[in-house]
């Protein structure tokens, strides 16, 4: 089956075909319809398999084609989702499937100043994709009115009970009415998601794409097993045997996106991080540079995973293994994306070989591992060794400099 042949508004089908797409994933073959037709759904489905579009294509012919004014009397659906980077992604899906109707769609999170989406909602907004806190402030302030929603999206669900959203969700129900359409999409179905998802819908479509492999098909992947304190040494020859390539690697916290960005540093290889400590103005600009081809390396955290979308990633690397397995599908779905081809390497030490079998174990298969022999391993090791003694070097004499604060720079 094609997009033409569903009963969709011209303009939006024409939105779709500018956009590439001409034949619906599993889950939007399997969700489109109920949407259409007003029903509550409850969508099961990983990353990567076309979830946004998912619910902005049937979304935006119920809005478009309804009799009530476009832009008039409130916000008509609100998109909830955990992180900026997703709302930014989701807003920027919608706006280009709405981009010959009249539709408006902007979003709102905290971290930068609130007049701007103030002004934007005063001027008449009929989609609008939140985070939570800056939702609410806008609630509590008066300038966000959710009397008359139409429809209820919540999307990462799981990800939202992550960090600690649940009772913000169950406080927003309050400002909402009763009759409304919702939609929960979720990447588990977990008895606290159940619990949940069963408060807020009405006789619910329940739509689960759960394949096999949970790892994009067009990805490979492998792992290398190598010590945590040579893990940098590995990461930058990587980088500098792919010089043209887009590389995007993940740490588990902030503190070591900081650590390894300046590892890279000292090896005369820039790089940028993106995590909760970074100003949202900084995260934009970054998120910005890397998918103008501006930046190559780029480290993250998990928290900042769900939200990149960046169509020409070649490597996903998880310097640190996951601790939540799921989370290694996440992080593997930021390459391979459309028609691209993607490479994930994980670099595994032998204290994380237990979180390695458990990651085999969730996806279903062993994954395949990097031969390193003992002189392959040396030669990496070596591969910085005048940048790293001459950074020690350049440091202990710093350090022998009197009133070094003092020196002009």
């Amino acid at each position: 089956m094609k997009f033409t042949s569903y009963n969709i508004d011209p303009e939006i089908k024409k939105s779709i075909s500018e956009s590439g797409f001409t034949r619906p994933t599993d889950i939007q073959f399997k969700a489109i319809p109920p949407i259409l037709n007003g029903e509550d759904v409850l969508a099961i489905a990983q990353t990567g398999t076309g979830k946004t579009a998912a619910f902005a294509i049937p979304v935006l012919h119920r809005l478009y084609s309804s009799s009530r004014q476009v832009g008039a009397s409130g916000i008509r659906c609100l998109v909830m989702v955990p992180t900026r980077e997703l709302a930014l992604q989701i807003t920027d899906v919608i706006i280009q499937l709405a981009q010959h109707t009249s539709i408006r769609t902007s979003s709102v999170f905290g971290g930068v100043e609130q007049d701007p989406q103030i002004a934007a909602l005063l001027s008449g907004e009929d989609i609008l994709v939140a985070t939570p806190g800056r939702m609410f402030d806008l609630v509590s302030q008066g300038f966000l009115k959710l009397a008359n929603l139409e429809i209820l999206i919540l999307d990462e669900a799981d990800h939202m009970l992550d960090l600690g959203f649940i009772g913000d969700i169950r406080q927003l129900i309050r400002f909402l009415p009763k009759k409304r359409q919702t939609l929960f999409f979720s990447a588990t179905i977990s008895p606290e998601i159940k619990k949940l998802a069963y408060s807020l819908v009405i006789n619910p479509i329940r739509i689960q794409v759960s394949p096999r492999d949970p790892v994009a098909k067009n990805v490979d992947h492998s792992v290398a097993f190598i010590s945590m304190d040579d893990k940098r040494f590995f990461l930058e020859r990587l980088i500098r045997e792919n010089p043209g390539s887009k590389i995007l690697v993940f740490v588990r916290t902030r503190v070591r996106a900081e650590r390894v960005c300046k590892a890279l540093e000292r090896a005369e290889i820039k790089s940028y991080t993106i995590h909760g400590d970074k100003d949202q103005q900084e995260r934009l600009k970054v998120m910005k540079l890397f998918k103008n081809n501006e930046i190559q390396v780029l480290i993250a955290t998990d928290v900042s995973a769900r939200g990149i979308d960046v169509a020409s990633v070649e490597y996903v690397v998880n310097y640190d293994l996951p601790d939540k397995v799921e989370n290694y599908v996440h992080r593997i779905g930021r390459t391979g994306r459309g028609n691209h081809r993607g490479k994930a390497v994980s670099f595994c030490s032998p204290e994380e070989r237990e979180l390695l079998e458990s990651i085999s174990e969730y996806i279903g298969k062993d994954i395949q591992e990097l031969k390193i022999d003992r002189k392959e391993y040396a030669e990496t090791l070596d591969f910085s060794v005048v940048v790293e003694s001459d950074w020690k070097k350049l440091l202990l004499e710093d350090e022998k400099t009197p009133n070094r604060k003092k020196r002009k720079r």
